[in-house]
C-alpha cells in the first residue's frame, strides 16, 4: 500500500514535469480580429499606410484587422477610444506627433487623455519629412545659414503655417528658437491656402509637407534649403539635413501603433516585430515612400522613450513661443 502511494505521487509529480507550460499571451495572441483605429478620415497618407500595415498583419496571422476610421478633433477623439479600450491587444490605434505630443501639450488641461502615460508604444511605421522652403523671388538665400542672416537683417517678414498649433507652425518656431531669428506668424486654414500666399509672396517662407511644397520647388517658385527628417530625403538627396546646420533641431512629423497602457509586453513586441519585418520588405518601403513617408520602424522600449521626449519638446517649444490654443 505504501509502495502505491508513492508510485501514485511519483506518477502525479512526473506528469507536472511533463505537462506542457499555459500558453502565453504571446502564443495564444491574435485568436480573434483586431480593430486598429486610425484617427484621420479615410484617403490620405496615413490611412493609406495603416491599411497596408492591416493587410500585412491579417494576412501574417490569419485574422481580421479591421481599420475604424475616427477622425476628429486633431486626431483626439479615435486615440481617446484607444486609451480607454481593454488593455489585450485587440484595440491598436495609429497615433501620430498631433494626438500625442502637440496637441496634449497645447491644451494640457482639457484633453481627454494622458498622451504617454495612457498608451503602451509598439512601433513608429513612418514619418513625414517637411521641407525648410522660401519663395525664390522675394529671399535671395541659398542655404540656411545664408536665410538667417537675411532674417537678422529683415526681422518683420511674415512666414505661413497650415494653422496656430500644427506641426508647421512648430517646426518653424522651432527654428527661429534655435537660431534666433524673428518672423510674423500668418497662420492659415490648411497647407493649400498657405501655399498659395507663400507663392504670390504674402509670406516669404515656410516649412511644408515635402509633398505640397516639392512641385513647386521643382518649378523653380520656391527654394528648399533643408529637409527636416532624419535621414537625406529619397525625394531630395542633395538636400541638407536640418538637425546638421541648426544644433537642436528636430521636428519630424510621425505616426506610430499603440495599443492601451497594460497591455502585456509579449503582446506588445509581437506586434512590433511584424510591423518592422513588414516595414523591412522593399515592397512596402516603395509603397510608403510613394505617398510621401519615410518608413521607420524602432521597438516598443525605444518608442516609448520617443514618445516621452517629443511631448517634452513641443511643450517647451509652445511654453516659449506663448502659443494658445484657437
Amino acid at each position: 500500500m505504501r509502495f502505491m502511494t508513492r508510485f501514485c505521487a511519483l506518477a502525479s509529480l512526473a506528469l507536472a514535469v511533463w505537462s506542457p507550460l499555459p500558453a502565453t499571451a504571446q502564443d495564444t495572441y491574435p485568436n480573434k480580429p483586431i480593430r486598429l483605429v486610425v484617427p484621420v478620415p479615410p484617403g490620405g497618407a496615413a490611412d493609406g499606410m495603416a491599411r497596408m500595415v492591416a493587410e500585412h498583419l491579417q494576412a501574417k496571422w490569419g485574422q481580421p484587422v479591421v481599420v475604424d476610421n475616427k477622425p476628429g478633433a486633431g486626431s483626439s477623439v479615435g486615440m481617446s477610444l484607444v486609451a480607454k479600450a481593454p488593455a489585450d491587444g485587440y484595440t491598436l490605434g495609429l497615433g501620430n506627433i498631433a494626438a500625442n505630443a502637440i496637441n496634449p501639450a497645447l491644451q494640457p488641461a482639457q484633453f481627454p487623455y494622458q498622451p504617454v502615460r495612457d498608451f503602451a508604444a509598439i512601433s513608429v511605421v513612418g514619418v513625414t519629412p517637411l521641407v525648410l522652403v522660401v519663395n525664390a523671388d522675394k529671399v535671395p538665400a541659398r542655404s540656411v545659414a545664408e536665410l538667417v542672416t537675411f532674417l537678422k537683417a529683415n526681422p518683420n517678414l511674415a512666414y505661413g503655417s497650415s494653422g496656430v498649433g500644427s506641426s508647421l507652425h512648430l517646426a518653424m518656431e522651432l527654428f527661429l528658437q534655435k537660431t534666433g531669428t524673428k518672423m510674423l506668424h500668418v497662420p492659415y486654414k490648411g497647407s493649400a491656402p498657405m501655399t498659395t500666399d507663400l507663392l504670390a509672396g504674402q509670406v516669404v517662407a515656410a516649412i511644408d509637407a515635402a509633398a505640397t511644397s516639392m512641385p513647386h520647388v521643382q518649378s523653380g517658385k520656391l527654394r528648399a534649403l533643408a529637409v527636416t527628417a532624419s535621414e537625406r530625403a529619397f525625394f531630395a538627396p542633395d538636400l541638407p539635413l536640418m538637425r546638421d546646420l541648426v544644433p537642436g533641431f528636430e521636428m519630424r512629423p510621425w505616426h506610430g501603433m499603440m495599443a492601451p497602457a497594460g497591455t502585456p509586453a509579449a503582446i506588445l513586441t509581437k506586434v512590433s516585430q511584424e510591423v518592422n519585418a513588414f516595414l523591412r520588405t522593399p515592397a512596402a518601403r516603395a509603397k510608403l515612400q510613394d505617398r510621401g513617408i519615410i518608413p521607420a520602424g524602432n521597438t516598443p522600449a525605444e518608442f516609448q522613450a520617443f514618445m516621452a521626449s517629443e511631448f517634452e519638446t513641443y511643450r517647451k517649444v509652445i511654453q516659449d513661443a506663448g502659443i494658445k490654443a484657437d
